[in-house]
């Protein structure tokens, strides 16, 4: 008679169902909790809220009353918007951007992450301290010294420039989300791979590269916001007009003294609305990502 598996065993398991006499009290602590929570919640979306009813409303009325309920709608603002801060050249340099950074930080990443979640040796550990040490430097330290790397190099004012920029600054990063997820993962499957004639390479990117997928979306969400949020990069680096982002070509709508909010909040609405769809695409991944290796398997 064969063994019940572990498989068979949960599927046959049911919890039991609470009775419809026992029910959870709810104290007030938890009404303060949840008085709390909805705070937050709206703390978190008023400002957005904010910035939507504000790039709707005509200027004039803007002007005359800021925080006004709106008594009419029009989209001229984001028009106007949309022409001054050259949308759709910024939205190409902010795209090439992220795109070569996602796939060369993913990539160098996986690479370097790999070994360094094998190797039991001391030598590895303290590579992989360096690595994670190199998370702590902030980016303000290192602007001078990579300006000066990029020009010796002749790669200031190019795309290359700031994808190699931005994938030096979140390498560490993506080696220590890597590494972790490395490590739960069954050495049996690459040995199994090793029997089968596969070698270091295919192995990789055959047989574990495809299992990255959940902390691959996660880090990519995670770059996303980090690069396409970015100004300093692009203001350093790129001072050729064409080579500016969105959110550079929204940021430079505010006057030195001034801030016209029927100009400045559409074009923040219009920076800020690819992260809305790459979010939306990928959040499933994104949770999945980070609840893995929550509980031990």
């Amino acid at each position: 008679m064969n063994a019940p598996t572990l498989r068979s065993v949960s599927a046959a398991y049911r919890p039991p169902r609470p009775s419809g006499s026992r029910r959870m009290r709810r104290g007030p602590l938890s009404l303060v909790g949840d008085v709390a929570l909805g705070l937050v919640i709206v703390l978190i979306i008023a400002p957005f809220v904010y910035t939507i009813v504000t790039s709707l409303r005509p200027a004039r009325d803007v002007i005359m009353d800021p925080l006004g309920w709106p008594t009419s709608l029009t989209i001229d603002n984001i028009a106007n918007a949309y022409s001054k801060m050259d949308y759709t050249q910024g939205l190409l340099s902010s795209t090439i951007d992220l795109v070569g950074t996602l796939i060369l930080t993913i990539v160098v990443g996986s690479l370097a992450a790999y070994p360094l979640s094998r190797i039991t040796r001391s030598w590895a550990t303290w590579v992989y301290r360096i690595f994670i040490a190199g998370s702590t430097v902030p980016i303000f330290v290192l602007i001078a010294p990579l300006y000066l790397v990029l020009r010796d190099a002749g790669l200031l004012n190019s795309y290359a420039g700031i994808i190699l920029t931005y994938t030096a600054i979140n390498l560490p990063v993506a080696i220590f989300f890597y590494t972790s997820f490395f490590r739960q993962i069954p050495i049996e499957l690459e040995e199994a791979a090793a029997i089968d004639g596969a070698g270091p390479l295919r192995t990789f990117f055959v047989v574990l590269f495809p299992l990255l997928r959940p902390v691959t979306a996660t880090l990519a969400t995670f770059l996303t916001l980090g690069v396409w949020n970015d100004l300093l990069v692009p203001l350093v680096f790129a001072q050729d007009p064409t080579l500016k982002t969105v959110m550079v070509n929204a940021y430079s709508l505010v006057g030195s003294y001034t801030l016209d909010p029927s100009l400045f909040f559409p074009a923040a609405l219009l920076g800020v609305a690819p992260l809305l769809v790459v979010f939306a695409f990928l959040q499933r991944y994104i949770v999945s990502g980070l609840t893995m290796g929550s509980v031990k398997s």
